[in-house]
This record gives structure tokens, sequence and C-alpha cells, in this order.
């Protein structure tokens, strides 16, 4: 009998697509000319928060800019841990202006922000377990981004680093599960990062090549109910396996631009 899982209220920052476009491409997902969808893309984000709401979780928005599509990738703005924000430095040009719009939302709110010096993405590259701070590298966020968070938060932060272009942050292949358990796809990391992997969590549930590129692992987890992409089938089913619910979300149009749900979320901790 799987056990039981036991949910947490969260509270999420997100932003609307109203000007999502792929104008340019970063990542191997984005291909500019290719045609976009933006009132499904709205749609789609809007199933995404009613979900979130209807199981129990605070929503906040950050207001959209025109000439800034990406905007809606809000878990790169940021890490949010213990009330103290670690900002980003986004490392192509295209998105930097988005860190400043993030981070007046943020002192509006009454946090102080911290400017990073090095290239960091947020929660893209910087995800929290309970106990420490897995921090991605490989094509984003730098290791001297990793020193300069455990400095700022106090936290350990352990660096794994990502091998697979299309998996350019931490959060396209890897996610909490809870009470210290992750999803993550192995093959995505260097063979030192799986080690690492493997020592730190041996229970975790692994995922196919084929949930990772379902955008599987770009999930959102409470401790019981799963935010999960639809085509991740395998994925889910494993998931339930373990007890824990899934509750599908269709950000297909959102996967024009390399991002899912985890992407559009950033968790305020």
């Amino acid at each position: 009998m799987p056990e039981r899982r036991v949910p947490r209220p969260r509270r999420f920052l997100v932003c609307e697509p109203r000007h999502f476009a792929v104008q340019y491409a970063i990542n191997p997902w984005m291909h500019p000319g290719r045609p976009v969808d933006v009132d499904l893309a709205r749609e789609q984000w809007r199933t995404l928060v009613r979900a979130y709401r209807a199981h129990g979780h605070t929503v906040d928005s950050v207001e959209p800019v025109p000439g800034l599509p990406d905007m809606v990738f809000a878990a790169n703005a940021a890490f949010v841990l213990g009330g103290r924000v670690f900002g980003s430095r986004f490392h192509a040009p295209q998105r930097r202006p988005e860190a400043e719009r993030y981070e007046t939302w943020f002192k509006t709110a009454g946090y102080d922000v911290y400017r990073p010096r090095s290239v960091t993405e947020g929660e893209g590259d910087l995800v929290w377990t309970g106990r420490y701070v897995l921090a991605g590298t490989g094509f984003r966020t730098t290791r001297e981004a990793h020193r300069e968070a455990q400095e700022f938060l106090g936290h350990p932060v352990i660096g794994l680093t990502l091998v697979d272009p299309r998996f350019y942050h931490l959060d396209t292949a890897l996610f909490v599960l809870g009470d210290d358990t992750v999803c993550y796809y192995p093959e995505a990391f260097s063979p030192g990062s799986r080690g690492v992997l493997r020592r730190l969590f041996p229970d975790a549930v692994l995922a196919t090549r084929e949930d990772a590129l379902a955008f599987g692992l770009n999930s959102v987890c409470d401790g019981r109910h799963v935010f999960i992409a639809p085509r991740a089938e395998a994925l889910a089913a494993r998931l339930a396996g373990h007890g824990y619910v899934p509750v599908p979300v269709d950000l297909s149009e959102l996967h024009k631009a390399g991002g899912g749900i985890k992407c559009c979320t950033q968790e305020i901790h």
C-alpha cells in the first residue's frame, strides 16, 4: 500500500504570458518563426493558476512587461529562502531586464533583494530540498554563483553538473517531492553528479528520457500533489505508485520556449 502523502500550503509567484513569443533562441526548444498562440498560452497558464488555488495554495502575480516575452518563466527570476531573496543575473542579454522587474515586486512586497555578481538564474538552477540547496551548472548558472548563494543564504549548496543542452536548467531535470526526496532524470547529469544524487537520495524516483522530454521533470510538488505535464504519463504512474497524486496541467504552448510548470512558478519559501 503506497504511503499517504501530506500536502503543505505553498506561496507561488507567477507572471501571465500576455506578451509571450519566441523571438530568439537561447535553448534547443526555441525556434523563432514557429507560430505561437498567445491566447492558448494564456488560457493554459490560467489553468495552472486555478489548479494551484484549487489545491489550497496562494498565488501572487507580477505584471508582465511588453518586450519581455520570457517573463512568464517566473522561477528564473530569484531564489527565495527564509524570506531572503537571492536575485538573478541572466545569462542571455535578452532576459536581463526581467531581473529588475521582479526585484521591484519583491522590494514593494517588503523584501530585501541581493543582486548576485555572477550569472545565476534563480529557481531554474537553485532547488531547496528542505536541508540544503541543490545548484545546477553547465549551461546557465555558474559555480561562482553557487558560492555566492551559500554565503548569502547560510545553507549548504551542493553543485550538480548538467550535460544535456535540452535540460539546460536544473528544474528541467529534477524536482523535489518532499521530505528530502527528489525525482530526477539521471542522464541529464555528469557521472560524478549522478553519484552525488544516488548518495543523497537513495530512494529517489527516477525518470526516463521520455519523461524528461515531455517536461515531466519541470513539475511542482506540494508534498502530495504533483502538478505535471500530461504527456509524462509513465512518470505520473510511477509517482502514483509512491503515494503521490498527479495533477496534469497542459502548458504545451509554453514548451515552445523551453519552459513548463515549474519554470512558470516561483516559490516563496
